[in-house]
């Protein structure tokens, strides 16, 4: 019986981290507009400054991505620029580029939304 009463105990607390992942702010970039529109729509403005922040977050990250990117190809000597290393640091540049566009286009959305409802934009500006 306290054997039983284990497994029920891990198993709650399997189920409660499960939905408390579920509900933290990520900021998903492949997320369709459409639906983070709607899902803006029905948030408050904490949930929205959350998932500004969140946004944000991620593309701070993703400019510091894309810097050291480019600083790796300014190290590369121009006789090389049409090398390998170079076609693949080229690549990875135009795969952050896109994710930036992406996370900015969602981030402007959630940011659109609380400046429609009056909430604290203070923390929120990004400079590109």
């Amino acid at each position: 019986m306290k054997n039983a009463g284990f497994w029920l105990c891990c198993g709650l607390v399997v189920a409660g981290l499960g939905l408390l992942s579920g509900c933290s702010k990520k900021a998903d970039e492949g997320k369709p507009i459409s639906e983070v529109k709607a899902e803006a729509e029905q948030m408050d403005v904490d949930a929205l400054r959350a998932q500004a922040v969140a946004f944000k977050d991620s593309i701070l990250a993703k400019q510091k991505d894309l810097e050291k990117i480019n600083e790796q190809l300014k190290q590369i000597p121009v006789t090389e620029l049409l090398g390998e290393k170079a076609k693949t640091l080229k690549t990875e540049v135009e795969t952050v580029t896109k994710s930036l566009s992406a996370l900015k286009e969602r981030f402007d959305v959630y940011v659109g939304k609380l400046k429609e409802k009056k909430g604290d934009l203070s923390g929120l500006d990004i400079k590109l």
